[in-house]
């Protein structure tokens, strides 16, 4: 296994959820963490919290090709060889049809799922592949390969991430540099709460009844995917709470 001590870590959209657990998992381990996300406060808080000089964070949204560049291109010395990006940053808005839905929320979903994955991977892989290691760990998610009704364009989104990351995979064949989207199920976290703006009600309302992975669990999950041995690569990880699973294929009969 190789040893958290020795990585440099970057997570975006550690402001909360995924990315805070993420953060907090590999800097507990001993590694460098690289925190950015759109919320000051929050990524200040989490910087006070994992503390030490081994930590560096600052605010980014991830829609911004320009900022990206500039934010990785001014990392400091000690945190600029990043071993293992983890393109957290995202979202869901909205449960309704596509036939009613929101543009503006597709839009962001696509800035932010697609573009923004994008533009982090773009500015941290060349330098994976001159120093010829690396990780990429994409969030992804089951909605990238199970459909289910109103996740139109967001399940769209994570298709992409599923399919993007094997190609990078293809990409960076014959460097020393693995490729990993997890894609997990019912997780509980602010998720719902974005998707449902705010709506705290119609977010508890998703895992009623239901014992939900964590943000914990998910990170348990990141970190065991990047410090497994150097030659080895998890292309795919389909993770969901053992109370979840598949539903039949719709029908609608006549009469």
């Amino acid at each position: 296994m190789l040893d958290a001590k020795n990585l440099t870590v970057f997570v975006t959209g550690a402001s909360s959820g995924f990315g805070a657990a993420t953060a907090k998992r590999f800097a507990q381990a001993g590694a460098k963490v690289v925190i950015s996300g759109r919320r000051a406060d929050r990524i200040e808080a989490l910087k006070a919290e994992i503390g030490g000089d081994r930590v560096h964070a600052f605010t980014l949204d991830v829609q911004d090709a320009a900022a990206v560049k500039a934010a990785v291109d001014g990392l400091p010395a000690a945190f600029a060889e990043v071993d293992v990006l983890v393109n957290n940053a995202g979202l869901a808005l909205g449960l309704g049809p596509a036939q009613t839905a929101d543009l503006a929320d597709w839009d962001t979903m696509i800035d932010t799922n697609v573009k923004g994955l994008v533009y982090c991977t773009r500015a941290i892989l060349p330098g994976m592949v001159a120093r010829d290691r690396g990780h990429i760990i994409n969030l992804g998610s089951m909605a990238g390969t199970y459909p289910y009704p109103g996740a139109n364009v967001y399940g769209a989104t994570k298709a992409f991430v599923k399919q993007f990351s094997l190609n990078l995979r293809a990409d960076v064949h014959g460097h020393r540099i693995r490729v990993t989207n997890l894609e997990p199920g019912m997780a509980e976290s602010e998720f719902s709460e974005v998707r449902f703006k705010g709506d705290k009600g119609k977010a508890k309302d998703v895992y009623k009844g239901v014992q939900p992975m964590t943000p914990e669990d998910i990170a348990e999950t990141i970190f065991f995917a990047a410090t497994l041995p150097a030659h080895v690569n998890l292309n795919r990880i389909e993770m969901m709470p053992v109370m979840q699973a598949f539903g039949p294929l719709v029908i609608k009969r006549e009469g």
